[in-house]
Parts: C-alpha cells; structure tokens; sequence
C-alpha cells in the first residue's frame, strides 16, 4: 500500500493553503508520483473529480465508482483509492484536493462530506452544472496562474461556494428550501459518532443517550438510511476498517483486533470472515499482487 500522507503538500498550489485544482491542460504530475496514485493508497486528503465530457472509472474502497459527463466524484480521508491505469484521452476534467485544515478555514460545514445518503457520485442540473463547472475553471486560473498573487481570502471564498453547491446538489432529493430532515440531521450524527469513536465500541444505548433519542428511533432512523441496525452499521465500519489497514500496514492478526478495540483477536477473526466471506490470511492473500507489497 502506498503511503500518501503528506502528499498535498507537495502538489499544493498555494503556500499557505494545502489545495491543489487542475484541468487537463495543467494536470502534469511526476511519472513517479502518478504511479503509485495509479495503485491502492490511503487517502489522506480529499479528493475530487468533475467531469465535463467523457467518462472513467476509479476504485474507491475497492468498489468501482464511475462517472461521466455533468457529474462529480468525491473521496474522503482514510478511504482506499486507485486511479485508472490507463487514463482515457478524450475525457475533459477538473480534479482538486485539499486537506481537512483547509476544509476548516471554511465558514460552514457540508454534511455531504460524511456521505449520510451513501452515495459518493453527484449528479447536477444544468444551471447548478454551469455554476459548478465555472467555480472550478475559476479556482484553476487562480492557484494555476504565474503571474497573478494568489490570494487565499479570495481562493476559500470561492471553494466555499463550490463546496455549497456540491453540498446543495449532494441533497437536492431529500431536502427542500435548504432545510434538513429531522432524521436526516440524526443519521448524520449517527455516523459522525461512529466514526469518531470507532474503536471505542460505543453501545447503541450510549450513542442514542447523545443524541437525544431513543434507542427505537435510532434503529428505525438508521435501518431507514442505511438498510442495516445499528450494531451491524457499526461492525460493517469496523470491518471496512480492518480492510483498509489490512491494505495499508499489515498488522498481525492480534496487532489489528487490538488497533480496532478488540479484546479477543479469535472474535475479530470470526467477525472478520463472517462480514467479507473469507479468512484474514486469504484477504491477504488476494491483495498480495494489487497492492505490490
């Protein structure tokens, strides 16, 4: 698995914002760089695509994740990433990252980005396609430039607009008059808390209790959003998670059921071949020759 931490801060456009935008007439990385982006690596960054014409596909968490003209994609910290192998030559694109650091100087916060609807594909219409096709050749023209300063006040001004349209779009089926679902608004804390306290093992009556609901409501809430309970939500968490380190680190058996907050690794073992329908060792086995390692 290749190591990606740090990387932003070596293509960022901006010597004080770690962000980065380009479009097919300035997208040139190092050949070494791109090489390893073309092979499994942990995202440590966010990460966008918006195509204007054509299509590709990615792997997002070991999933195709395919897009085509007029819709975006987006990839979250810690999720497993690879670009195609080989890049199709007709496809017109606008690609950005930046960190969460950049992401917090913003003055709102965008609940897409904890995927509540668990979707990671955006599709628009075609006045909001404009407007998010003209924010992105403007950010470009900004950081891209030799010429001009480049003014991150003014940068962050126009990623905040760019991200509330995505935001906007990202909700468009579910929200009306930018007012978000009561359950909607709880599912989202749900996860929120499930991810930050992951390896904690949080009871489901410990995380209802924070949110000030009963245990009832959030089975039903998040059984409606996600098709699963509670509990199964957050063992499936865990054992995306134990996937992802397993492409990353390769920990020992022990060593993983223990990052994860497991007492018993024979347990995790268990519940990790029940929830991917194989052993750890042939999981290993069957990323052996993808991830190079």
């Amino acid at each position: 698995m290749q190591e990606t931490k740090g990387l932003i801060e070596q293509i960022k456009l901006h010597d004080k914002l770690a962000i980065r935008v380009s479009s097919n007439s300035n997208n040139d990385l190092p050949a070494e760089l791109m090489k390893k982006l073309r092979r499994p690596h942990r995202k440590a960054n966010y990460f966008f695509v918006f195509i204007e014409s054509g299509s590709v596909t990615h792997k997002v968490d070991l999933k195709d994740l395919s897009i085509t003209n007029g819709q975006l994609f987006f990839i979250l910290p810690n999720q497993i990433h690879t670009a195609p192998a080989q890049p199709k030559k007709n496809i017109k694109c606008f690609k950005m990252s930046f960190d969460h650091n950049c992401l917090s100087l913003l003055p709102k916060t965008f609940s897409f980005l904890m995927n509540p609807l668990n979707s990671q594909t955006i599709s628009f219409d075609n006045a909001s396609k404009l407007r998010v096709k003209t924010l992105f050749g403007i950010l470009d023209k900004i950081l891209n430039s030799k010429k001009d300063p480049k003014d991150g006040e003014v940068i962050l001004a126009y990623l905040n607009t760019l991200m509330t349209e995505i935001n906007n779009a990202y909700f468009r089926n579910v929200v009306k008059e930018n007012l978000m679902p009561q359950k909607l608004s709880k599912y989202i804390e749900f996860k929120e808390a499930v991810e930050t306290n992951l390896t904690e093992h949080q009871s489901i009556n410990t995380i209802a209790k924070n949110l000030s609901i009963t245990t009832n409501n959030l089975y039903n809430i998040v059984k409606e959003f996600s098709g699963v309970s509670p509990k199964e939500y957050i063992t499936m968490s865990l054992m995306l998670e134990a996937q992802r380190k397993l492409h990353y680190s390769k920990p020992s058996i022990k060593e993983l059921a223990y990052e994860l907050g497991f007492s018993d690794p024979d347990y995790f073992s268990r519940l990790f071949k029940k929830s991917t329908k194989k052993s750890i060792s042939n999981y290993l086995a069957d990323i052996q020759d993808l991830s190079g390692n």
